[in-house]
């Protein structure tokens, strides 16, 4: 009986190691942040709840259906060996099931309880992750990177959304700020990893174009930020508050990743924590802005 209960303990975590809870976690905050503005910071509890299960079910399932592509790879990884799947204590089988499970259960949920435009969002933000990203791109091409950034940026956008009811100069605002930062926060990662990548013949921008071609492409993507995160206050989405710090923690970031370029080492741990932080701070304090308006 303690066999049992220990075995079907550990399964339990390792279905819940393949949702990636790290990620799902990101995405829900972002789309918590993108429902409050979307609803003008008059926030519906009974829609909240159904926006942020919909959208987690589905980053939950469509990490498990990455996990399952990917599972050659992994085990190759030094970083990814101890997966579930690698390691065989979930079946290809079992995962795929679960994550189709998880996927179908997110949409039906954003149909019947929030609207047809957040649902057909949530898909496409599915389909770019797991078919463009995982299927098409992420083994071909380094711009695998860029153009897998749709479905990170799209959470924000679903909680808006959701909360508005309709897509506009806010929602893709917000898009495009979510679209922006993910390169360059995961080249940080990806250069930490290269040989890892290297070694599963994943061609990220640090394998097939090299250390330097990546830190310029990572400082030219963080300047980008630094006049984008200020779209939010000249278009009145937030109010001065957000103005300052927007402008100090991007020119922050960019004075950390000019650092970073110039830099001799090739990891740049404290950059990638930064970018984490950066990312939060920004919607924290367009919430905040909202609230205190309100």
């Amino acid at each position: 009986m303690v066999e049992r209960t220990i075995y079907y303990t550990g399964l339990l975590k390792d279905y819940l190691a393949l949702t990636k809870p790290g990620i799902v976690t990101l995405v829900l905050i972002t789309t918590a942040g993108g429902l409050y503005i979307g609803s003008g910071g008059f926030l519906d509890p009974y829609l909240a709840f159904w926006t942020l299960l919909g959208t987690g079910l589905a980053a939950a399932g469509s990490a498990v259906l990455n996990m399952v592509l990917d599972r050659d790879v992994d085990s190759l990884m030094e970083r990814t060996a101890s997966r579930p799947l690698p390691r065989g204590s979930v079946s290809p089988l079992g995962a795929t099931l679960f994550g189709t499970f998880l996927l179908l259960g997110s949409l039906v949920i954003m149909l019947l309880f929030v609207n047809p435009l957040a649902t057909f969002l949530t898909a496409l933000a599915s389909f770019s992750y797991i078919v463009v990203y995982t299927v098409l791109l992420k083994r071909r091409t380094p711009i695998a990177t860029e153009i897998g950034g749709i479905s990170g940026a799209l959470p924000p956008v679903i909680g808006y959304v959701a909360g508005a009811g309709e897509f506009d100069i806010k929602a893709l605002t917000l898009f495009l700020i979510m679209f922006m930062w993910q390169p360059p926060h995961f080249w940080v990662l990806a250069l930490k990893y290269r040989e890892d990548y290297r070694r599963a013949g994943i061609p990220t921008l640090p394998v097939s174009r090299g250390v330097k071609v990546t830190k310029v492409k990572t400082l030219l993507y963080t300047v980008s930020l630094l006049p984008l995160s200020l779209v939010p206050y000249a278009i009145g989405m937030t109010g001065k508050l957000y103005l300052l710090v927007a402008s100090l923690m991007s020119l922050l970031y960019l004075l950390l990743t000019l650092r970073f370029l110039f830099s001799k080492g090739e990891e740049g741990t404290r950059l990638f924590v930064f970018s984490i932080l950066y990312i939060a701070v920004l919607f924290s304090v367009m919430i905040a802005d909202l609230v205190k308006g309100v």
